[in-house]
């Protein structure tokens, strides 16, 4: 029971978190922001919110998930250079993947950005076939191909559906940058699935926390340079002041966007310590509807028949999954019940 309620608690993280950060690095472009860098190192930069839940679980013991078997946790410790190479891995691609995702921002309306991120699970379970040996069922591959075409309708996105003073150009340089950081985010999570299962090798909650601060302290570093090596930092100023609603306003968006992107992070790591990468991905798919909902209200997006019927296929995919989840447990469980019968004198 305790577990579930932490699972619905994590849910909750990862959906209220990549919602609002969605919508405050929209808004950071909409109303005078125009550093990408700004918008990157914003989604990384946010990690020591989260130092508290660091030292209270640092002695916490958990028991082992599903997705971590006992062989592996009864092994040795890895080295700490290699501790330190999957470190620097995983914050180089957190790094990349955020870029990508400020390009898009600017480029693209929050609703299109959304259903395009729907994607990710397509490429999460394309990435866990490789690195977790995640098996490929009809459902799954009905689920990937819903998504893949939900995506792909997003081309036909007429001009007007643009943010104000896009080109063709940057659309098209958008929709390619978001494709490429939704695949990046679906490699993420597999890659730290793997590196929980295989590397770090223990059932303390203290591991999850490990692999969230050391990740995205590489990635805040890494942004840092590319944002001082830019020159964006010689702008900051200007920007803030010609920011439309305000100075404090600047400050509280790029602040409230660090910490909307780490909450929405903890609950997704913390899910795939729980369960799996493709779970994880899952709970963040479910959160599809939201975003361009959302979006809708605060943005005044449009919502295309062509986007009207992208969403349903991402949402008839994500159903596709779920039911193939549904499957795999109910399996689990008549197989556990079996086992225990035989199990009994």
């Amino acid at each position: 029971m305790i577990r579930w309620l932490r699972i619905a608690l994590y849910t909750i993280f990862v959906l209220s978190g990549q919602t609002a950060a969605a919508l405050l690095t929209r808004l950071y472009f909409e109303k005078g922001g125009s550093s990408k860098w700004v918008g990157t190192l914003v989604q990384v930069v946010g990690f020591p919110v989260i130092l508290p839940c660091y030292f209270i679980s640092r002695r916490k013991l958990v028991t082992i998930p599903n997705s971590i078997s006992t062989a592996d946790v009864k092994t040795k410790p890895s080295s700490l250079l290699l501790l330190v190479c999957v470190y620097v891995y995983l914050g180089l691609l957190a790094a990349g993947n955020s870029y990508l995702y400020s390009v898009g921002f600017e480029y693209l309306p929050v609703s299109t950005v959304a259903v395009i991120s729907a994607s990710q699970l397509a490429f999460n379970a394309f990435f866990s076939y490789f690195l977790n040996s995640q098996k490929f069922t009809p459902f799954i591959i009905n689920s990937l191909v819903l998504l893949t075409i939900s995506s792909v309708l997003l081309v036909a996105n007429n001009s007007s559906e643009r943010p104000p003073g896009v080109s063709n150009g940057n659309y098209v340089l958008g929709f390619i940058c978001t494709i490429l950081g939704t695949a990046t985010y679906g490699l993420s999570l597999a890659s730290q699935q793997l590196t929980l299962r295989k590397v770090l090798k223990q059932q303390s909650f203290k591991v999850v926390m490990d692999l969230i601060i050391y990740q995205f302290l590489v990635a805040s570093i890494a942004t840092s340079i590319g944002f001082f090596a830019s020159g964006d930092w010689k702008l900051s100023k200007k920007e803030m002041d010609r920011y439309t609603p305000g100075k404090i306003s600047y400050v509280m968006t790029l602040l409230w966007t660090a910490v909307a992107c780490q909450i929405s992070v903890f609950g997704s790591v913390a899910l795939i310590f729980e369960f799996s990468a493709l779970f994880s991905n899952v709970i963040g798919a479910l959160g599809l509807p939201i975003t361009p909902v959302a979006a809708i209200f605060v943005f005044h997006d449009k919502m295309s028949s062509i986007k009207c019927i992208s969403m349903v296929l991402a949402i008839w995919g994500f159903l596709s999954y779920t039911y193939q989840h549904y499957l795999d447990d109910r399996k689990l469980n008549v197989e556990t019940e079996k086992t225990s019968e035989v199990s009994e004198p």
